[in-house]
């Protein structure tokens, strides 16, 4: 059971760091049957400006909407990294996409080609948000498999069904191979 655990996916605007953000919420809350919440900010300008997706997910009622300590921070860009590592929790889990994110503050980082992942299984990087998604609830397991696969279908635009489940499957199959290879060095 979690009391509480807060995400944020950090990017740039055009990543659809809004719509995984939806996505995770709608797997905890509707699938899951957890509590969920999710807000969302970017800059004054959508495409290239800063771009934040929250999420809180809870076995019992969200009293307060906003992340006070995230407990998995995903950054998609160096300067969503830069940014909100600060609000990283001490234990947190920080996740970077290595294909966009070449300054990481600490050694505790999961670094995953995340950009390049999408860009191999869709031939461009546009679902590198599902990708993410993939890789986060691989990590984390906040939510179910079953969930996410279904809430990532739920919202898929009609005819990217398969592509969207590739994604997913590809960040999770990403994350699986990275955990293997930390167990190995220890």
């Amino acid at each position: 059971m979690i009391e509480r655990y807060e995400i944020r996916l950090a990017g740039e605007g055009g990543q659809g760091l809004q719509l995984a953000g939806l996505i995770l919420a709608e797997a905890a809350a509707i699938y899951d049957n957890k509590y969920a919440v999710q807000t969302q900010s970017y800059g004054a300008q959508q495409r290239g400006g800063l771009s934040l997706s929250d999420v809180i997910i809870s076995d019992e009622e969200i009293d307060y909407p906003k992340v006070l300590a995230a407990d998995l921070l995903v950054a998609l860009s160096q300067n969503a990294c830069d940014r909100f590592y600060h609000s990283l929790a001490r234990q947190g889990i920080l996740i970077v996409d290595s294909s966009m994110v070449t300054r990481v503050p600490t050694s505790r980082a999961w670094r995953l080609p995340i950009t390049e992942t999408a860009k191999r299984v869709a031939e461009r990087p546009v679902v590198a948000n599902i990708v993410a998604l993939g890789v986060l609830s691989a990590l984390s397991n906040i939510v179910s498999w079953g969930a996410i696969r279904a809430a990532v279908l739920a919202r898929a635009p009609r005819g990217t069904e398969e592509l969207n489940l590739r994604a997913l499957e590809a960040g999770r199959e990403a994350a699986q191979a990275a955990m293997r290879e930390t167990s190995a060095a220890s």
